[in-house]
């Protein structure tokens, strides 16, 4: 990001002007020199993994699962009530109507969520490791799917909206600049903001030395033959097939690094 105001990095001391690039660690709320994001300073979790070729792998858990089980207890619920209310009709009633869309969206969330992961599944590696539906502790929330990879953390939640994704941006020279993610008519910016705090989960757990990068992947949607993809308050905003070749592109993190931050998260973070 381009610095409003002067600050210090916080790795080598240098005193860096206003106006100057640099990089905003949200967790910290220091700035470091953009020279300083390789693996020179990455300390990864000390985990005693042996011999890799020995070393345990965690489970990466089954994408969609809590969705997936959300649907089909409100779905269950909603045959209890019509058949106690019913006892005669109850089987016709069910027949003949739908579920409530309260009801199907967490069926069409989790489809996207199963289709995703397993491709992502398709790509595992050592040096892709992945993590799915992952439940962040002392909330009812979840993180889709974590891919530990070469060139950081990738945590990933996987969308399945109907429509093109785009960003709007208002004000600008005279009025602050607002930045909002639209799925065709729908304001979906609150989902970026969804995103940004799974995003500091991980960092609460890492630290902010290992380069972490959330994403919002939209399954399904109207997405342009060109271009398309974009990035809002540093969350890409893209499809699966443009964020595969991030997760296998080369990177300053080696793989016994990969394997020890890949155990913490599955640890830290237990699958649903």
């Amino acid at each position: 990001m381009r610095l409003r105001y002067a600050g210090t990095c916080r790795v080598c001391g240098v005193e860096l002007p206003a106006r100057a690039e640099a990089i905003y660690e949200r967790s910290t709320k220091t700035v470091r020199c953009v020279t300083h994001t390789l693996m020179t300073e990455v300390v990864p979790p000390q985990v005693d993994v042996g011999d890799l070729a020995a070393a345990q792998v965690p489970e990466s858990g089954t994408a969609g699962v809590s969705a997936r089980r959300e649907f089909e207890r409100r779905k269950g619920r909603r045959e209890e009530r019509i058949r106690a209310a019913h006892p005669k009709l109850g089987g016709l009633i069910l027949a003949v109507s739908d579920e409530p869309q309260s009801t199907t969206a967490w069926d069409v969330g989790a489809l996207g969520e199963e289709k995703l992961g397993k491709e992502l599944d398709n790509l595992a590696s050592d040096t892709v490791r992945l993590l799915h539906d992952r439940r962040i502790p002392r909330t009812k929330a979840n993180i889709d799917h974590i891919a530990v990879t070469a060139s950081g953390i990738y945590v990933v939640d996987a969308k399945r909206y109907y429509g093109r994704p785009h960003l709007k941006v208002d004000g600008g020279l005279f009025r602050p600049r607002v930045e909002r993610l639209f799925v065709g008519s729908r304001d979906c910016t609150n989902l970026v903001d969804g995103v940004l705090k799974q995003v500091d989960v991980v960092l609460g757990i890492l630290g902010s030395d290992v380069p972490t990068r959330g994403v919002l992947c939209f399954i399904d949607a109207d997405w342009p033959l060109l271009g398309g993809n974009f990035t809002i308050q540093g969350v890409q905003v893209l499809w699966a097939k443009k964020l595969y070749p991030q997760l296998q592109a080369e990177g300053p993190l080696t793989t016994e690094a990969i394997v020890e931050v890949h155990q913490t998260l599955a640890h830290k973070l237990p699958a649903n």
